[in-house]
């Protein structure tokens, strides 16, 4: 693969005060994790706070959009500080605000929220929150059970704005101690060697074999989701190096946007990190993450196993080639560079599972490793420009990932606030059981319908929680394991980067490529059957999940639904003939549910 171009005098230098901005944002979320000890109306406050430049002014074109962000901006901030500073008061007031100046605030704050989801990530997500407040506002006048008895005015807006629910509720808690640090970990690897080391270690694993590049899109993407946990960041990070290498050699269009757009949806369940979700999980289930880890594995490796079959299947009909023996890097290369990942992974794993460090402990550990490893290149040799230039990018590109999830979460958490005060989640739990019939399969299915709407308009992680804050308790009382709830809904959730009509890996993959986005959905579509599938194994036979306490018959399992998983991929996209492609589906679909129901 060409190597990533560190030309980086070429590039416009970024603004000082952004450096600094990032800089501190970094310094901030480190100190929490080594001094601990900060009353959470303190943190919380000052992550928003730190958060809020970042999407409500840098992310703004020139004129009213950025003197517009600047307002809200400097009222954000101010808003935040007075909570910070008032904090110790404001905890003897229960959540109730005291006077009209409290109520300006809250409304601020709720305001601000709103807008800088707006501005992140579009209106979807916010419109859901503006109706969540205007539920909880007015519901009272609703008729029916869906109505609600009505909160007062003060008591309403205090929730949601100085107590620890609401904005600054669990889910703001996790942004602030656990996702920022990895977010800033992930910052740490892409600024230097580590994003080519895991292209050259791809390269050198499957270049050579028939569909060689997608196969290498298929193992970059795995890896680098694992420190992003964004499909997104991860189709544009990989894709841009990827995509042009599978034109070159041929690929169609549609084919290699699809094979990009699945494997950066499925490096989201990809252990170590898995992205934001993972530890939401950990706070909303109360499981270890390292267990989280341990279930996620198998069902992951499947999907890309799956995956790989796929692309075997459509190299038979394309004639795929293996990459260039002139695009291939030296062994030398993949030795050197994949040191560059590997050093800090190894201290992240080592610190976790060997040390027992908790994973934003271990995360600040393999963080130093990192930067340590920012200050050579592969030929162990020192430069001081290009070092800064390094270190600007983690300032920068920490501040931009850190605010983008913070903004997503923060206004979750409106919704979630919103569902707990007025009691509409239980509610809704009802309407799931009673429309279900009382049965786990038809609720399944209400679910994962549920996941694929809503995450067809805002990003996994949220849809992810708003789902299961309202799906997931229905599906317990019906039998299922709060993890294996759990991670239904996360899969179904993340089934919608890649499920029409709003797909957004493939339209950041088709737009790269300038390819019709229809035509690369359905492709990523029959590419990543898998994902549709096994969020089902993990209901039907729990022993996929269970790689930590059945480690025999785990993967006993992993092994029969692999076999079955392969036949319906391959005979879905590896024939055009009714009879063979029917055969190859019926036979992967009967392993399947043998392995399963039996």
């Amino acid at each position: 693969m060409e190597p990533v171009s560190e030309a980086a005098s070429d590039k416009p230098r970024p603004q000082f005060h952004w450096v600094a901005l990032g800089a501190i944002t970094i310094v901030f979320h480190l100190g929490l994790i080594f001094y601990g000890l900060v009353p959470n109306l303190v943190a919380r406050p000052i992550h928003m706070a730190l958060a809020l430049p970042w999407v409500l002014v840098l992310a703004c074109p020139a004129g009213f959009q950025r003197i517009s962000g600047i307002f809200l901006t400097v009222l954000g901030v101010a808003s935040c500080l007075w909570i910070a500073f008032n904090h110790s008061m404001l905890g003897d007031q229960y959540g109730f605000l005291e006077d009209n100046f409290q109520i300006v605030i809250a409304g601020t704050l709720l305001l601000v929220v709103i807008e800088a989801a707006r501005r992140a990530i579009g209106w979807p997500l916010p419109f859901v929150a503006v109706l969540a407040l205007a539920y909880g506002l007015f519901g009272q006048y609703i008729p029916g059970e869906f109505g609600h008895s009505g909160t007062p005015l003060k008591s309403f807006l205090g929730t949601l704005t100085i107590a620890e629910g609401g904005i600054w509720g669990s889910l703001t808690g996790i942004s602030v101690s656990v996702v920022a640090i990895f977010v800033i970990f992930g910052s740490v690897l892409n600024a230097g060697e580590a994003g080519q080391g895991f292209m050259n270690v791809a390269a050198a694993a499957a270049g050579r074999l028939k569909g060689g590049a997608a196969k290498v899109s298929v193992i970059s993407s795995a890896l680098f989701g694992s420190i992003s946990g964004s499909a997104s960041a991860n189709v544009a990070s990989t894709g841009a190096i990827t995509l042009p290498a599978m034109m070159r050699l041929g690929y169609p269009k549609r084919l290699a946007a699809a094979v990009e757009a699945v494997a950066s949806s499925g490096g989201q369940i990809m252990p170590p990190l898995m992205g934001a979700g993972a530890f939401v999980m950990v706070e909303l289930t109360g499981v270890p993450y390292i267990s989280i880890m341990s279930a996620a594995f198998l069902p992951a490796l499947l999907f890309f196993v799956v995956v790989w079959v796929g692309i075997n299947a459509y190299a038979r009909h394309y004639d795929l080639k293996g990459i260039d023996d002139k695009d291939k890097p030296d062994i030398s290369a993949v030795l050197i560079k994949s040191g560059f990942f590997l050093v800090p992974f190894s201290v992240l794993l080592w610190a976790m599972f060997a040390a027992g460090f908790t994973p934003q402990y271990a995360a600040c550990m393999a963080l130093v490793a990192g930067a340590f490893m920012l200050f050579f290149d592969r030929r162990l040799t020192f430069d001081f420009t290009r070092t800064l230039s390094r270190f600007e990018a983690v300032c920068i590109n920490a501040g931009k990932q850190v605010s983008l999830i913070a903004s997503i979460i923060l206004c979750a958490s409106i919704i979630i606030g919103v569902l707990s005060i007025t009691g509409l989640g239980v509610k809704i739990t009802s309407v799931i059981l009673s429309g279900s019939g009382g049965l786990l399969w038809p609720s399944l299915f209400l679910t994962a319908l549920a996941c694929l709407v809503l995450g067809m308009e805002v990003p996994t992680t949220a849809a992810y929680v708003i789902c299961v804050s309202v799906a997931g308790p229905a599906l317990i009382q019906l039998g299922l394991e709060p993890l294996q709830a759990h991670l239904f809904v996360f899969w179904f959730a993340l089934l919608s980067t890649i499920t029409p009509p709003v797909c957004g890996a493939v339209f950041i993959a088709a737009g790269m490529i300038e390819e019709n986005w229809l035509k690369v959905a359905f492709t990523a579509m029959a590419l990543g059957v898998g994902l549709y599938l096994i969020p089902l194994g993990m209901v039907a036979n729990p022993l996929i999940i269970q790689l930590a306490d059945e480690p025999v018959w785990s993967v006993i399992t992993f092994f029969q639904l692999a076999i079955g998983l392969s036949a319906v991929s391959f005979g879905l996209i590896g024939y055009t003939d009714v009879i063979r492609k029917t055969i190859f589906i019926v036979f992967g679909l009967g392993v399947v549910f043998a392995r399963l129901f039996v």
